[in-house]
């Protein structure tokens, strides 16, 4: 089983200025770090008579990928890693290996990763492992393997952390939901492979976070959700059964948790320590199109109040903002810098709208003639613009992001945020 892992910028200028400025690369450096959940749970649903190694692209960096040994070689890959992804299957597949590749990207676009492949996974693997091995054992393996049904998270497999050597990461991951009701038009994440929203039942988390307890013995855990808590009832028996298993975890939710105030009581009693949450714009500008019921855009005025009620609770806040949205002007750059310093956000993750594959912004851009990379996917990476934005033009956006990232993460200006975050928290 391979992981294409690594975050690889384009825009060698942003670049060169990210190598520079530690939090602009910080997040991308964690991101780069997760091992393929996916992988290891799908490890687990293999047969025990089948021989299974789990490997890092990095890997085979300087000694080039193994030249025989596998009868089956697993590619999970995204967008901007899937031109590498077709390289390592090509030459695997020419030294007379089986290949087959899944992951969001192979969902999007089957037809093209099945050029480079034996098989492809489309959508949710667990359903249809067991028979894509056993195809494989006798030489049969089909050129598509679709799930009919989702797959239920009260059947979900122990991952096989065993695998890994926790050495070589700084956080390992825990799915404890799956979906986002919101259906952002440029999210490129779970909901392309099932569309609805479920729960993990709280027992299998725990021993998941015991399992990795047993390889790490004080471990740093991600939970590998699109947006955690939304089951209020099931967040709270998660927080009472997380508390004593004296963990430290990360996870993504939405603004909505700020509201209820014991849920955030409970999280930091049970080990959070930080939350991703996608403001995507500090105002309305941009906010109306984002996602098809204007949840966001409802949202945008209780923001600063927000993410002040979360970060007096002890739990910092990265505030996630897009940069490029349709009807965005160039004031944005400015209003994120504003918000960020005056809310004291303790960490920021500026991106650029980006048309992902599958998703509803790609169709609605390639339907517009607005693509101007189409097919592109080592563009795919959040930080390089491949599109013609409306609010301003596209050489607008690329240099005001960059002047905004070398703005938003001086040591200077993330030390100032972070002190407002602690007078904030004492205030509180």
């Amino acid at each position: 089983m391979i992981a294409m892992s690594g975050v690889r910028v384009q825009d060698a200028e942003l670049m060169k200025l990210g190598l520079t400025l530690p939090g602009f690369v910080e997040r991308s450096e964690v991101i780069a770090s997760l091992p393929s959940l996916s992988l290891l749970t799908l490890a687990s649903l293999t047969p025990d008579d089948v021989e299974i190694s789990y490997h890092e692209i990095a890997e085979f960096a300087t000694e080039g990928l193994p030249a025989g040994g596998f009868d089956l070689v697993a590619i999970s890959t995204m967008s901007a890693q899937a031109f590498e992804a077709y390289a390592v299957a090509d030459a695997l597949r020419a030294s007379g290996v089986k290949v087959v590749i899944g992951g969001l990207h192979a969902t999007c676009v089957p037809d093209e990763c099945a050029r480079h492949a034996d098989a492809v996974v489309v959508g949710e693997g667990e359903p249809v492992w067991a028979d894509l091995i056993e195809d494989a054992r006798q030489g049969r393996l089909k050129r598509r393997y679709q799930a009919e049904t989702p797959f239920d998270l009260r059947d979900a497999p122990m991952p096989r952390f065993d695998l890994l050597d926790p050495d070589k990461y700084n956080r390992l991951t825990v799915q404890t939901a799956r979906g986002c009701p919101h259906k952002c038009g440029f999210c490129a994440s779970s909901i392309l492979i099932n569309p609805g929203y479920s729960v993990k039942p709280v027992d299998k988390i725990i021993a998941e976070i015991r399992a990795i307890k047993a390889i790490w013995p004080r471990p740093f855990i991600e939970f590998a959700d699109d947006n955690s808590f939304l089951h209020r009832k099931h967040a709270r028996e998660l927080m009472r059964a997380l508390k004593p298993e004296r963990i430290k975890w990360f996870t993504e939710c939405d603004v909505s948790i700020a509201d209820d105030v014991e849920l955030l009581d409970l999280m930091r009693a049970a080990g959070c320590r930080q939350v991703l949450i996608g403001l995507e714009s500090p105002d309305e500008s941009g906010l109306d199109s984002v996602d098809p019921k204007r949840w966001k855009l409802r949202q945008a005025s209780r923001y600063e109040r927000a993410v002040r009620t979360i970060q007096s609770r002890g739990i910092t806040v990265i505030g996630c903002f897009v940069l490029g949205l349709d009807g965005q002007g160039p004031g944005a750059f400015d209003a994120v810098e504003s918000f960020a310093n005056r809310v004291g956000l303790y960490d920021v993750q500026v991106t650029v709208q980006t048309p992902f594959p599958g998703t509803p912004l790609y169709r609605q851009l390639e339907a517009e003639g607005r693509l101007t990379h189409p097919g592109r996917w080592d563009r795919c990476t959040l930080f390089d613009v491949n599109y013609e934005p409306t609010g301003m033009a596209r050489d607008e956006l690329i240099d005001g992001f960059r002047a905004l990232v070398a703005r938003l993460y001086t040591p200077e200006a993330v030390r100032a945020r972070r002190a407002l975050y602690h007078a904030t928290r004492r205030a509180g």
